[in-house]
C-alpha cells in the first residue's frame, strides 16, 4: 500500500513539475511579444539562479570535489543547456506551444538513440523500431517541405538535440555529484550567456505587466526545478516517467486558452504518435533494468 502511495505522489509531483514548466513557457512567451530574449533571459537567470542557491541550502548541499572528468561533463552539460536555452525560446516566440512542447517529447527517443550510438548501451529491435515510428511523428509536426515548415521549427529541434546531450551528459556524471549543484552550473551558464548577449540588444523600459510575467516565469520554473527535485525521491522511476507527457496537455490547454492556438490533426497525430513511442521505450527500458538487477542478485 506504501509502495501505491508513493508512486501516486510521484505521479502528482511530475503533473505538476510539468505544469509549472508550461506555464513558465507560456509567460516568456507573452513577454517575449514586447522585450529582446537576452533582457529577458538574464532577469529571469539571475532569479532563478537566487532561488536554486536557496534551495541548495534548504536541502544542506554543498560544493563538491570534482574530478576532472566531472568537470568536464558539467561543462559540456551547462553548454548544452545553453543552446537549449536559445534555441527553445527563440522557437518559442515563433511556434504555436504545443507544437514546440509537443517536439520536446521525442527526448526520451532522441535519449535511448543517443545511447546506443555513443556509448555503445543495447537497444533491442523493440526499441529500435519505437524510435523510428517516433521520428514518422515528428515528421508529422514539422511537415518538411510543406507551407507550414520554417526555420523555427529546425531551432526546435535543435534545442532537442542540445536538450539530448544534456541528458546524455548527465548519465556519466559521478553519483557522488549533487544534481541540484549540475542544475545551479547550467543556470548560471544561461544567465552569464543571456547577459552577454543582452549587449548585443537594446534594453527597454519595462511597467508593471513586464516585471509581474519575467517574475512569473522566474517563480514557475523555480517550481518546477524545486518539484522535479522532488520526485526523483519518491516512486519508481517506470511509474513516475511517463506523466511527463502531461506537459503536452497542459500545453494544449494554455496554447488554446492564452494564444487561441490549436494544433492541426496532423500535429496531433504525430504528438500521439510520439507520445506512445515514447512510453513503449520507457517501459521497455524499464524492463530492461528490473532484468539486469535479476540477474545480479542471482550472482550470474
Amino acid at each position: 500500500m506504501q509502495a501505491i502511495s508513493e508512486n501516486t505522489r510521484g505521479a502528482l509531483l511530475m503533473t505538476l513539475s510539468m505544469a509549472a514548466f508550461t506555464l513558465n513557457d507560456t509567460c516568456f512567451k507573452l513577454v517575449g511579444k514586447t522585450l529582446p530574449l537576452g533582457q529577458v533571459l538574464f532577469l529571469r537567470g539571475v532569479m532563478a539562479s537566487l532561488f536554486l542557491l536557496l534551495l541548495a541550502r534548504f536541502f544542506g548541499v554543498r560544493w563538491p570535489n570534482l574530478s576532472r572528468k566531472d568537470t568536464v561533463l558539467i561543462a559540456v552539460r551547462s553548454f548544452a543547456e545553453v543552446g537549449a536555452a536559445f534555441f527553445f525560446l527563440t522557437a518559442l516566440m515563433n511556434m504555436p506551444l504545443a507544437n514546440l512542447t509537443a517536439l520536446l517529447q521525442m527526448l526520451p527517443l532522441t535519449v535511448t538513440l543517443g545511447s546506443a550510438l555513443f556509448f555503445r548501451e543495447a537497444v533491442g529491435w523493440r526499441r529500435w523500431g519505437a524510435i523510428a515510428v517516433g521520428f514518422c511523428g515528428m515528421l508529422l509536426i514539422v511537415k518538411p517541405g510543406a507551407e507550414g515548415f520554417n526555420l523555427f521549427s529546425v531551432y526546435g529541434l535543435i534545442a532537442v538535440a542540445f536538450v539530448t546531450l544534456r541528458d546524455l551528459t548527465v548519465r556519466r556524471i559521478s553519483a557522488s555529484v549533487p544534481s541540484l549543484f549540475v542544475t545551479i552550473a547550467a543556470s548560471v551558464s544561461v544567465t552569464i550567456f543571456a547577459g552577454i548577449l543582452g549587449t548585443q540588444e537594446d534594453w527597454l523600459a519595462m511597467g508593471g505587466r513586464e516585471w509581474a510575467l519575467i517574475g512569473a516565469t522566474a517563480a514557475f520554473i523555480c517550481v518546477g526545478y524545486f518539484l522535479s527535485v522532488l520526485v526523483m525521491r519518491v516512486g519508481e522511476v517506470s511509474h513516475v516517467a511517463p506523466f511527463r507527457y502531461t506537459g503536452l496537455i497542459w500545453a494544449l490547454i494554455l496554447g488554446f486558452v492564452v494564444f487561441g492556438d490549436w494544433p492541426g490533426n496532423l500535429t496531433l497525430i504525430g504528438a500521439a504518435i510520439i507520445v506512445a513511442t515514447g512510453v513503449f521505450t520507457m517501459w521497455r527500458e524499464a524492463q530492461v533494468r528490473r532484468r539486469l538487477r535479476k540477474i545480479q542478485a542471482a550472482g550470474l
